[in-house]
């Protein structure tokens, strides 16, 4: 076993801005590849059970397909991950107006999102993990969003093979705030996810109306395609008949997590039978954003040639709950000037420690 180490190296400029990857390897076998760029996860290599490593996380080739346009492939979402309805919500008895780009409503932050950001980045090694903290100062009334944020992420890889993504922020004024990060996973790293099995730790989840915004408080999930207390294979699942499926061509919903507080609990685990690998998501978040890649069509290119095409990977976007600065009975997304805004979400990989027990 090989001490964690941190690499940087160029991968572009952004107008006049250098673009640097940063390699985290655990020294154990796993490595995450960080752009400086969106704090674009862009690769997570990870072994399977015979230690055959593949990148698990679906990328683009080149820094100008990154920045070209697409949707949101690996990156730190901000200010407000999900969506809010009609981009308007009212803070204080102030009424504020964000980009509404998505069908009418504020998706992700809107097109000058965190995603769209070159990220100042420290890296540092120890014994047991390689980390990369990147920060970030979003201006007062950055895309609408009310108050001066500092924003801090941290990307931590120990040697069991864990990535955590650990967020802070502050304001200077009152706003709100939802952050996540938007990888793609494909555990198989050989095509599509219809037959990964897919457990989450729910009972209930947010039905949404054709725009993705809720449409009323959460519902039961037992009985219906969004039951994944036990793991179903995620194929079978989206092909079921029901009007939330059609509506969104597979999932795309947020599943409200068992567990009360802040503390962390697992959320979700992904398997991809054949493949021998195995992911757990665990988090502080209270909710979990469930997409299928439903809206992926074939036309970006993956390194080393093919395409992305729908239902190629999953997404697993821990977060607060959509469109919660308009919905005072989901969890509260205030930051006020007195607080600290932290949360924590890890990927484990259960087949490597069992691998080596």
């Amino acid at each position: 076993m090989s001490r964690p180490t941190v690499n940087r190296k160029p991968f572009g400029a952004h107008g006049s801005t250098d673009v640097d990857v940063w390699t985290l390897d655990s020294g154990t076998g796993v490595r995450a590849e960080i752009l400086t760029y969106g704090g674009i996860l862009h690769r997570l290599t990870v072994p399977d059970t015979g230690g055959a490593p593949a990148s698990v996380v679906r990328s683009l080739a080149g820094l100008d397909d990154y920045t070209g346009g697409n949707p949101f492939f690996g990156a730190l979402i901000g200010r407000f991950a999900n969506r809010i309805a009609h981009g308007r919500f009212t803070l204080d008895e102030a009424e504020h107006q964000v980009p509404a780009t998505d069908r009418g409503h504020a998706l992700h932050g809107g097109p000058g999102g965190f995603h769209t950001r070159v990220w100042q980045a420290a890296g540092e090694a120890t014994d047991t993990a390689a980390t990369l903290r990147l920060t970030l100062r979003s201006p007062d009334g950055d895309m609408g969003f009310p108050g001066a944020l500092d924003v801090t992420v941290t990307y931590s890889l120990d040697t069991a093979g864990t990535l955590a993504l650990d967020y802070t922020a502050t304001t200077d004024r009152p706003t709100v705030l939802n952050l996540t990060n938007h990888a793609y996973f494909d555990l198989a790293a050989r095509g599509d996810i219809l037959g990964h099995t897919l457990q989450v730790d729910a009972d209930s989840y947010l039905p949404v109306d054709g725009d993705g915004i809720p449409e009323g408080p959460p519902a039961p999930v037992h009985a219906t395609p969004f039951d994944l207390t036990t793991p179903c294979t995620v194929g079978e699942q989206i092909a079921l008949p029901d009007e939330q499926l059609r509506r969104a061509g597979g999932f795309d919903h947020c599943w409200i997590l068992r567990g009360p507080g802040t503390g962390l609990r697992r959320a979700a685990r992904l398997t991809a039978p054949g493949a021998g690998r195995i992911m757990e998501v665990w988090t502080t978040e209270p909710g979990i954003q469930v997409y299928t890649a439903n809206q992926l069509d074939g036309t970006l290119a993956a390194p080393g040639g093919g395409r992305h095409d729908r239902h190629s990977a999953v997404c697993l976007e821990t977060q607060h709950l959509p469109d919660s600065p308009n919905r005072p009975d989901h969890p509260s997304t205030v930051l006020r000037p007195d607080e600290v805004f932290r949360s924590r979400t890890e990927f484990r990989f259960p087949h490597l420690t069992a691998a080596t027990a």
